[in-house]
C-alpha cells in the first residue's frame, strides 16, 4: 500500500517541526537487587542464571591473570583485528591445510567460558599464553557482529569435511560442544540472549535482537536440531536440547513484540529487558523504540518456522501491516549539494525506506545524538552522528516480499 503523498511530505518537511522531544533512558544491568524485586515464585532461576555469570566471569578473568602473571606481562597482548569467517566454501575446501590451520585458531581464541570475542582475526595466528581472546570487550565472549555463531559454523563445516570421526578433528568437536553449552549458559530463563556473557553490565545484559544476534543464534540452533548436513555428527540428546532452548526463544520473541496502549501489535526493539522484556535504550542515540531492521530479520525468521502457531502467524501478520505502515515513498537519505553531509530528500521513484527507529505509539520517526537527546528530525542530530549511522534503511522490502508468498499459505 502506497502512502499518500501528505504524509511523504511530512516526512521530507521534519525541519520545520523538529524539536528535542527527549532524553534516552539508560538501560538497567541485571543485578541481584532487580531479581529480588520479582515475585518470589521467578526468582529462582534468576538467581542461578545471575551466579552462573559470576562463577564464569571469575574464572574467565583468572585464567587470563594467570597466564599474564606465568608470562610476566605487565598487560594483555591485543589480538589483530579481523572479520567473519568463510563459511560459503565448497564442502572439499574446508578440509583443505590452510583451513585447518584456521581452524586450529578459532579454537585457540575459544573463551574458558566457552564463547568468541568479535572483530578478531582467525587467520593470523594462534592466540598466544597473555593475548585476550578478542579485540574487543577484551576476554569476554559475545553473539555481537556474528560472533560465537559464525565460529561454531565454521567448526562444524571443518568437522564434516575431514570427518566426525577423524583424530583431527577431535579438538574442533571438543570447542563445538564447549560452545554449544555455552549457548544453552547464556540464554536468560525468560528464553532470548544476551550480547555479552558472562554479563558485563549496561545495555549489554539486555535481552538483543540488534544486529541480528537473537536470530543468528536461533538460526545455527534450528540447523542443529534439524539437523542440517553439516550438523550431522551433534549426538540425538544434544539435538533434543537445542530443540528446547529454541522453543524458549521463540516464545520470548512473541512475548517481547510490541503493544501499543490502544492494543496494536506492532515490531520489536532493537533490546528488550531482560526481566521486564520492555523495550530498552543500548547506545545514547539507541533508544526504546520500534526498530525497523531488526524486526525485519526477525519477520523472516518467523516466516521460515516450518509449521508457525497461530500466535506466529499473527506476529507476522502484525509486523507486515506496521511495515506498509511506516513506509516511507520517494525519498532517499544521502549526501547533498551543500556539503553538509545527508539528509532526507525527495526523489521520485527511489527505493522504499523506513525509520531505523520509530516512537511507539505514534510511529513517527526517532534520532539520537551523542547526548542522549531524541529528536524527532533527523537534520537537528549532530552532523558526526548524522552522517555515521544508517538512520533510514530498507530491510523490510525483502521481508514484505517475502511475506506475499508467505501469507497465501498461512
Amino acid at each position: 500500500m502506497r502512502l499518500p503523498a501528505s504524509l511523504v511530505l511530512i516526512a521530507l518537511t521534519l525541519a520545520a517541526h523538529g524539536a528535542v522531544i527527549g532524553t534516552n533512558p539508560p538501560s538497567l544491568p541485571l543485578t541481584a537487587e532487580r531479581i529480588t524485586a520479582l515475585p518470589a515464585t521467578q526468582q529462582s532461576p534468576w538467581r542461578d542464571y545471575l551466579a552462573r555469570s559470576e562463577h564464569a566471569l571469575a574464572a574467565d578473568t583468572k585464567f587470563y591473570a594467570d597466564e599474564m602473571k606465568a608470562a610476566g606481562l605487565p598487560e594483555s597482548l591485543v589480538p589483530t583485528r579481523g572479520g567473519s569467517l568463510r563459511l560459503k566454501e565448497p564442502a572439499a575446501w574446508y578440509a583443505g591445510a590452510e583451513v585447518k590451520r584456521i581452524a586450529d585458531i578459532v579454537v585457540s581464541y575459544q573463551t574458558p567460558a566457552g564463547g568468541w570475542n568479535k572483530n578478531t582475526s582467525m587467520t593470523d595466528h594462534l592466540r598466544r599464553p597473555g593475548e585476550r581472546s578478542g579485540y574487543e570487550h577484551g576476554y569476554v565472549g559475545t553473539f555481537d557482529n556474528d560472533a560465537t555463531t559464525t565460529h561454531l559454523a565454521f567448526l562444524a563445516r571443518v568437522i564434516t569435511a575431514i570427518g566426525p570421526e577423524a583424530p583431527a578433528t577431535a579438538p574442533y568437536r571438543a570447542a563445538f560442544f564447549r560452545g554449544i553449552d555455552y549457548i544453552f549458559a547464556a540464554q536468560f530463563p525468560s528464553g532470548g540472549w544476551p550480547q555479552v556473557w558472562p554479563l558485563e553490565g549496561g545495555y549489554h545484559d539486555m535481552i538483543t535482537f540488534n544486529d541480528g544476534a537473537m536470530i543468528n543464534l536461533l538460526t545455527l540452533l534450528r540447523d542443529i536440531a534439524t539437523p542440517a548436513p553439516d550438523f550431522v555428527f551433534v549426538p540425538k540428546d544434544l539435538r533434543a536440547r537445542t530443540a528446547t532452548s529454541i522453543a524458549r526463544g521463540l516464545s520470548c520473541i512473541l512475548a517481547t513484540q510490541i503493544v501499543t496502549a490502544d492494543g496494536r501489535r506492532t515490531v520489536w526493539c532493537q533490546q528488550h529487558d531482560p526481566l521486564t522484556l520492555t523495550p530498552s535504550s543500548a547506545r545514547n542515540y539507541e533508544m526504546p523504540s520500534q526498530s525497523s531492521g531488526e524486526s525485519a530479520g526477525i519477520m523472516m525468521f518467523l516466516m521460515t518456522l516450518a509449521e508457525p502457531s497461530p500466535a506466529v502467524v499473527t506476529a507476522v501478520r502484525s509486523a507486515a501491516t506496521w511495515f506498509e505502515k511506516t513506509i516511507v515513498h520517494d525519498a532517499t537519505f544521502k549526501p547533498g549539494t551543500d556539503g553538509t553531509g545527508r539528509h532526507l530528500n525527495h526523489v521520485e521513484g527511489a527505493t522504499p525506506l523506513w525509520p531505523r527507529y520509530s516512537e511507539i505509539g505514534s510511529d513517527r520517526p526517532l534520532f539520537g545524538d551523542r547526548d542522549k537527546t531524541i529528536h524527532d528530525n533527523v537534520d537537528e542530530i549532530s552532523k558526526e552522528r548524522r552522517n555515521g549511522y544508517a538512520w533510514f534503511g530498507d530491510a523490510p522490502k525483502r521481508a514484505l516480499a517475502h511475506y506475499e508468498k508467505w501469507s497465501t499459505a498461512h
